[in-house]
Formats: structure tokens, C-alpha cells, sequence
């Protein structure tokens, strides 16, 4: 057995005041994910936007993966997927997710509980076809999460598309697209000294404002 007891880290490099925070997590949220990406550029091209995404599967376990967010607003976040993959079933299942990043060059992370909904097809076509042909065509050959003979297979099947759309326009299959997650609560952590680290969580209210309490570490 691996001892990693001794793995410890100091973090100092932040702080989170209530007086200093506004009043809606999406503002704090687009100032941190901002602050990211200027401070350590070795991480923005690490991809700032790689978040996990949490979901209970048609086993009743959770699984966790990594996605990469591709918009986020005060109606939540997006990120793309195929709907018929194992990520996708089990959010159509059941659309409480949890998303989360963590970005260690600035010893913070991001916990959202949320709501999944599909986003309109529109937006979804609209984005695939900002996508590069390769990335397309991966998107269309990919029955995601499903189990295939060998790689040579996958290989074999893109070339054939490759082929069958060469000089066409590649428009996005009905399986593909957008999920928003609409969040209900929003928590927001950043390390300090002696692991008494500063974590502001909100959650929102019938109002849809948003109630903000400070956690104990």
C-alpha cells in the first residue's frame, strides 16, 4: 500500500470575504474563471474550462467525468455530449447533476448543484457547425460509451466518412448535442493556512435570488 501521508500543501494565496463578493454566484464564478486564466497561462492552454460532471447512472451508482464547459451565463453552464452515451441516459434519467472545478494554480474550486435540461437544437446546430471537420465526423462515428471490437474499427469507420463527405457539408446527428445546468446552489472555496479554508456557498431562493452563508471548513 501507497503512504501518502506526507503529501501536504500550505495554501496562501487567496482569500474569501463576504464583504467582497457580489450577490450573484455567476458574477463571482466569470471574475475567478477570469483571474485563472491571467494568472497562470500555462493552465489556460491546461484548459480552464475542464470541469467534472457528476451524475447517478441507470445502476443507481454515481460516476464522475471530466467535460469541457463551453458557456456559461445567468442561466447556467453548457457543455456538449452525446445524448445517447452513458452520461447522456443518465442525465435524461435523472437531471440533478453536480459540476466541479478545481483550479490548483489558484488553490480554489467550484461545486454547482444543478438542473440539466437539453438546450435548443438550434443552439446545438449552431455549434457543431463551428467545430472542425475532424472533431465533427469523431462526434458522428462515436456510438459513445458503447463497446467496440479494436480501435482499427473506429479508425476504419472514420476514414469511410471521411470519404463519404469529402467537400460536404457535415451537419450535426439528432443524437449529439447541448445540455444547460440550471444551478440551485453554488459553492465557492479557496484554500487558507492551517486548512481553515474560506468556503461561501448560495443557493437560490423562490425568488431566485440568492441566500449566501459561509461554511465551516
Amino acid at each position: 500500500m501507497e503512504d501518502l501521508s506526507n503529501y501536504r500543501k500550505s495554501y496562501e494565496k487567496s482569500k474569501l470575504l463576504e464583504n467582497t463578493i457580489p450577490h450573484d454566484p455567476i458574477n463571482l464564478f466569470h471574475k475567478w474563471f477570469n483571474e485563472t486564466q491571467e494568472f497562470f497561462c500555462p493552465e489556460a492552454s491546461g484548459e480552464v474550462n475542464a470541469m467534472t460532471i457528476a451524475t447517478i447512472g441507470l445502476d443507481g451508482f454515481p460516476k464522475s467525468r471530466v467535460v469541457l464547459l463551453k458557456k456559461y451565463s445567468v442561466e447556467g453552464f453548457v457543455f456538449y455530449t452525446n445524448y445517447n452515451s452513458e452520461k447522456g441516459k443518465a442525465i435524461l434519467n435523472n437531471p440533478n447533476v453536480c459540476l466541479s472545478f478545481f483550479w490548483h494554480s489558484m488553490e480554489r474550486q467550484v461545486i454547482i448543484k444543478g438542473i440539466a435540461e437539453k438546450i435548443p437544437e438550434t443552439i446545438s446546430d449552431n455549434y457543431f457547425s463551428s467545430r472542425p471537420d475532424g472533431s465533427k465526423l469523431g462526434a458522428i462515428v462515436s456510438s459513445q460509451s458503447e463497446v467496440i471490437p479494436s480501435r482499427d474499427y473506429l479508425d476504419k469507420k472514420l476514414k469511410e466518412l471521411e470519404t463519404t463527405f469529402e467537400g460536404k457539408e457535415i451537419l450535426r446527428p439528432e443524437f449529439w448535442g447541448g445540455f444547460l445546468v440550471r444551478p440551485i446552489e453554488v459553492e465557492f472555496w479557496q484554500g487558507r493556512t492551517n486548512r481553515l479554508h474560506d468556503r461561501i456557498r448560495y443557493q437560490v431562493k423562490k425568488d431566485f435570488s440568492w441566500k449566501i452563508d459561509r461554511l465551516s471548513p
